[in-house]
């Protein structure tokens, strides 16, 4: 080590841990432990009930209308406080004063901001106090609202739950933290990152992005440290990456100062998304004087084509000089009690979502900024992200202070995230364009709240262009395009699509065949949350879906009603409560397969799917295909077989006279299958309409056969599988020219038996009647590798059991709490 860095080593003092939380409204005094919210310590202190049961929701909504108070002292050495000193203070939700031994040194209002304080002489060796003292974040918002000068309503979404609105765009913190149409309304209060004080000799590391110029055979980075420095000097840097090193002595001013070094990585092993390849990572470590911090690097090409073509304009994702077809979901904040979000949680559900074949995730722009270790996840696992930034569903002030404070935070998070290999693409908002639409004030003065959103977004662009110019800034989602502000939600020729008619408007499943979008950003259908979810927050006399708790846990307006008002359009009333939740997910999953497999039969129409959502913030009916706690529900292992690279699929004609069967191959090289159709009877009986060896080129979709429809009988349904050329089943699908309802569905016989496969759980169902929708659950957190399957005579059909959380349990423990059903048991 040099002489500059071996005699001024930084160091960072954690400050998390224990406090004591406090309110001068009441006479509350317990412990929280922070990072960490004030939700998680009244609960852990029996201060208030579970939120999440029945309607305690609104039993403790005087919790985010109380002020409260957070303090603890530490102790510093006179090492700790021999240079300047730097408290930095991340995810403060929300509106807090800062004081550190009684000393204001900050008022923090953006929770998506990381406070970086010059506290240098006002920490001493000996105890220490740091306190901070929260604002009613709604009461702070109201008042900001009220002082505007023209009026900015907020989302609709607020009135779900029957609590009073939030003007939340009027501050900056999860939109979703008031309420949404899937999410309680708790409005968190607490600080959930880094809480240290860094002692630097001279300056300090604020950020380090890395910027990506592909050669044939090399890859050169540029590595852009940002420093900020407190006075004039001379400070050491030093990057470390791939066994090369660089060295340098920079000279730095008192303020921000950017650093540039290169570095050439040859023969790079190249990062592809989930399903396309590996995901080989670098580590760059950089040391700033002893303040070492490392980035996982992930190097690959990523390019949006957005460009005229014979129908309007491309909007696709070229990854490594392919053009990858994105298939995955949105993504909400992880819980609605922050303090419960931890590294294991993520990783269970992204992992769920890499084991769905998915590639990509859309962070939504009404939740939050997600912490480090998600977008290192993402980065092993192959997941791209779709990133909006966080404005969601209402118009927001454009006034100097509101811009100043979002510059900040925007500037920050493109200087965190941008090194990430996951990061594919920054938004503007989720809908914000669409929303100029909605409210009467908005409708009443068009050009001005255009114009109003115009600053904010146009500020958003420049960011974008300033911090991460490799990136794609894409405006809005759904968007038609830069300095387009027109609602392009139906629009299907360019940009990405939210469409909603199927759930909103009510219409057929069949009408996701009617529009073609080029990216279909957001769609999706409702289901019950799983029996044994439900289980947790009801009693049995709640287990009702117009009962009041039933209803709570449902924020969409009429959403019950409109779950089961579709069930009758595709099925048999369900003969209980139960079979109706079961029945609910089937039809969710049947939803969501027939739009995506339709819009991937268009390809390269169409170049992305991602389905509203992946996972739930709390436990409530919702579009999810993920429960909360992250148990699969049936559309996750629908998504998985929909999601299949190479894919066979029905596409029915507009007359429903013919069904097409087309093959889709996403694997980047031409594929060999062979096709098996048969035409099944729904009492029993077989026979085989098509068979026969079919190539289907790189990236593309083609038409296999044609069926006509009065090729089969009334009774009869499609069933097709398709094979490697070793013979390996590749897949299986079905198709129903009618609705279930219409069939005479009989009650199969299923057997189950239990092996074990490779240290793994097997289980093995057989059944002597065609079984539809075929399920099997256990009590252990896992999933199997497939279900909601259908069954024929003579055929086992073999399942594969996955723990999720810790050791994988034994047969007889699984086979202790084994269900199997299918549609017959709701008929």
């Amino acid at each position: 080590m040099s002489e500059l860095m071996s005699r001024s080593a930084a160091t960072s003092l954690d400050l998390a841990g224990a406090f004591v939380l406090t309110s001068p409204a009441n006479d509350t005094r317990v412990p929280i432990v922070l990072p960490g919210d004030v939700h998680g310590a009244l609960l852990a202190a029996d201060r208030i009930p579970d939120p999440y049961f029945g309607e305690n929701e609104k039993v403790v909504d005087w919790v985010n209308r109380t002020q409260w108070h957070v303090e603890r002292s530490f102790t510093a050495t006179q090492a700790d406080v021999d240079g300047y000193l730097t408290l930095t203070l991340a995810e403060v939700d929300c509106i807090a004063t800062v004081l550190l031994n009684g000393e204001v040194v900050a008022k923090t209002q953006n929770s998506f901001i990381r406070y970086d304080l010059d506290v240098t002489g006002k920490v001493h060796p000996g105890d220490n106090t740091l306190r901070l003292e929260f604002e009613v974040t709604r009461d702070v918002a109201e008042a900001r609202s009220d002082a505007h000068p023209f009026p900015i309503p907020f989302t609709y979404n607020y009135l779900t739950n029957g609590l009073e609105g939030v003007h939340m765009n009027f501050v900056r913190k999860a939109a979703c933290h008031a309420g949404w149409d899937w999410g309680v309304c708790l409005m968190p209060i607490g600080i959930y990152g880094t809480m240290s004080l860094r002692k630097t000799r001279l300056a300090r590391q604020d950020s380090v992005q890395v910027d990506q110029a592909h050669g044939a055979h090399s890859v050169e980075l540029a590595i852009k440290t940002h420093i900020f420095a407190f006075a004039h000097g001379e400070v050491e840097i030093q990057h470390s990456i791939d066994g090369q090193t660089i060295t340098d002595k920079v000279a730095v001013r008192p303020g921000d100062n950017v650093v540039t070094h290169n570095i050439t990585i040859h023969d790079p092993k190249l990062w592809w998304p989930a399903g396309q390849g590996e995901q080989p990572i670098y580590e760059l470590t950089t040391n700033l004087e002893g303040e070492k911090t490392t980035r996982k690097i992930g190097l690959r090409k990523l390019e949006w084509i957005i460009e005229k073509d014979e129908i309007d304009h491309s909007f696709k994702c070229r990854v490594n000089g392919r053009d990858i077809t994105m298939m995955g979901a949105n993504w909400i904040p992880a819980d609605a009690i922050p303090s419960r979000i931890t590294p294991a949680v993520i990783r269970d559900l992204l992992e769920s979502a890499k084991a769905g074949n998915m590639n990509m995730l859309r962070i939504w722009g009404g939740g939050q900024y997600e912490p480090d270790y998600f977008y290192d996840l993402c980065d092993e696992l192959g997941l791209l992200i779709w990133h909006d930034f966080m404005f969601a569903c209402m118009s927001y002030p454009s006034d100097r202070d509101f811009l100043g404070d979002v510059r900040t935070e925007i500037t920050q998070q493109v200087r965190r995230l941008s090194h990430h290999a996951c990061i594919a693409l920054w938004c503007g908002d989720n809908e914000v364009i669409g929303s100029l639409h909605w409210y009467p004030e908005t409708k009443a003065a068009p050009e001005r709240y255009v114009a109003n959103y115009d600053r904010l977004n146009n500020m958003l662009g420049n960011i974008v262009e300033d911090e991460d110019p490799i990136r794609r800034f894409w405006p809005s989602s759904p968007s038609q395009g830069y300095m387009d502000f027109s609602d392009g939600w139906q629009s299907d020729t360019r940009g990405d699509t939210h469409y909603w008619d199927v759930w909103h408007s009510a219409k057929s499943f069949e009408a996701y065949r009617t529009v073609n979008p080029r990216f279909a950003s957001e769609f999706g259908f409702q289901s019950f949350t799983s029996m044994n979810v439900i289980e947790t927050f009801s009693e049995p006399k709640d287990r009702n879906p117009s009962s009041p708790v039933m209803e709570m846990h449902q924020r969409n307006n009429g959403g019950n009603a409109r779950i089961l008002e579709t069930m009758t359009r595709y099925f048999r009333f369900p003969r209980d409560f139960d079979q109706m939740v079961f029945l609910s997910q089937v039809q969710q999953g049947l939803a969501i397969k027939t739009a995506i497999e339709y819009w991937r039969s268009t390809k390269p129409r169409c170049m992305g799917t991602l389905y509203w959502q992946i996972n739930d913030i709390w436990p409530v009916a919702s579009w999810s295909s993920l429960d909360y706690g992250g148990q699969w529900k049936l559309l996750h292992y629908m998504a998985k077989r929909f999601y299949l690279p190479i894919n066979v699929v029905a596409v029915p004609n507009k007359e429903n006279t013919q069904i097409t069967l087309k093959g889709i191959n996403d694997i980047g090289r031409p594929a060999s299958i062979r096709l098996q159709v048969l035409a099944v009877r729904v009492g029993g009986g077989e026979r085989v309409l098509y068979e026969r060896n079919a190539a289907i080129g790189a990236d593309a979709a083609i038409g296999l056969t044609t069926i006509d429809a009065k090729a089969l009988e009334s009774d009869e349904f499609l069933l097709f599988s398709w094979r490697d050329a070793h013979g390996n089943l590749l897949g299986e699908n079905d198709f129903f020219p009618k609705p279930y309802k219409a069939y005479e569905i009989v009650v199969p016989a299923i057997t189950t038996e239990w092996s074990t496969v490779d240290g793994k759980p097997v289980l093995t169902l057989t059944a002597d009647k065609p079984a539809l929708f075929t399920t099997a659950t256990v009590d252990a957190p896992g999933y199997f590798s497939d279900n909601a399957v259908t069954l024929l005579p003579g055929r086992p059909t073999v399942l594969t059991f996955n723990a999720r959380h810790g050791a994988t349990p034994s047969v007889d423990t699984l086979a202790a709490s084994l269900k199997v059903r299918d549609l017959s048991q709701t008929f």
